[in-house]
């Protein structure tokens, strides 16, 4: 079935960088472009930022920055100058590779700045828990080696494109790769929504907000809410209402052909605001109605050392399996047939 844009949705892959360049085919040779995207407004994220630059620079290729963070480098490191800033000197069509310094908050803006481009994204964690980022701080140098050497696998994350309508008006549009909550505008009033999925109605009730996410967003807000952690390798969209007032409002998940919607209901006057990755926001008056599907345009994250989901779980959120044996009897696992 196509997608909502007329595209193909894609699937999910893990092949070498160096067999295709983003979106252009097999590669040719050209100059190089790494977008290096840093909290530079923390001391610890300036200075990951400046090293990196610094080491690109030495590896003869140009560094490519953001508007936002391009006279934050400057004023730290004169000696920078060669840099490149996104949209003036290079377009985001033409990057290789965007090298993200920070946590999760900077791995979704850097997202936003390559949407569409195909450039997968090299997580560095320089916050707390990192979900989406690759490698630590300690191994910033061996990172961007490793970057440069194009020695890394190419996974693909769905996302979501998110409409807004009123009446038969479409109002707004945009997208999520963790996932978009329709939350209360005010503190003291509830909302009340319809929900739906595949455009037939489920329940109505009261609410603080209903948040739809992706596989790679249920260890984010969906996850505080209540909702289940869903593995990256399954497709599918979820639907997690927040302290809601009613006796059936249990998290779903649905197949990714699906679309879930929340409607804002008119008998109350209660506005909402909708919210796309922290990031991105909309009003919502009384009567609108917010529907979230798959989107064509998957965001691409490099993986340095592909392993088990079940371990970046425990790593990241530091669960405890002491007293986990392992395998048993030359038991690998695999499910075996009971017997007769």
């Amino acid at each position: 079935m196509p997608s909502p844009d007329g595209l193909r949705p894609p699937g999910r892959s893990a092949r070498r960088a160096d067999d295709f360049e983003a979106g252009k085919g097999p590669r040719m040779a050209e100059e190089r472009h790494l977008l290096v995207v840093a909290h530079t407004g923390r001391d610890d994220s300036l200075a990951a930022g400046i090293e990196v630059c610094r080491q690109l620079i030495a590896a003869g290729l140009t560094p490519v920055v953001s508007d936002d963070e391009h006279a934050d480098l400057m004023r730290a490191a004169p000696e920078l100058a060669p840099i490149a800033l996104l949209g003036r000197d290079v377009a985001t069509s033409e990057l290789e590779l965007v090298i993200v310094l920070g946590g999760d908050g900077t791995i979704l803006r850097a997202a936003e700045l390559a949407r569409g481009c195909g450039a997968p994204l090299l997580g560095v964690n320089l916050g707390h828990v990192g979900f989406l980022a690759e490698a630590e701080r300690e191994n910033l140098t061996s990172t961007v080696e490793r970057a440069l050497a194009r020695d890394y696998e190419v996974e693909e994350r769905m996302t979501l494109a998110v409409r807004v309508k009123v009446g038969t008006e479409v109002v707004y549009e945009t997208w999520a790769l963790n996932e978009a909550s329709i939350e209360k505008a005010s503190r003291e009033r509830s909302l009340e929504v319809a929900v739906e999925v595949d455009v037939r109605p489920l329940s109505t009730f009261g609410c603080d907000g209903v948040v739809i996410s992706t596989p790679t967003g249920s260890t984010a807000y969906s996850f505080s809410a209540g909702g289940p952690v869903v593995w990256p390798s399954v497709d599918a969209l979820l639907m997690v209402p927040l302290s809601a007032h009613a006796l059936f409002a249990r998290p779903l998940v649905v197949g990714p052909e699906s679309a879930l919607a929340v409607e804002l209901l008119e008998r109350s006057d209660g506005r909402g605001v909708l919210w796309c990755d922290g990031r991105r926001t909309f009003d919502l008056p009384p009567g609108s109605r917010v529907v979230a599907r798959r989107s064509s345009i998957p965001v691409r994250l490099a993986r340095l050392s592909p392993g088990p989901f079940t371990d970046r779980l425990v790593n990241k959120f530091r669960l405890p399996v002491a007293g986990w044996r392992g395998p048993q009897n030359g038991d690998n696992g695999a499910t075996e047939e009971a017997p007769a």
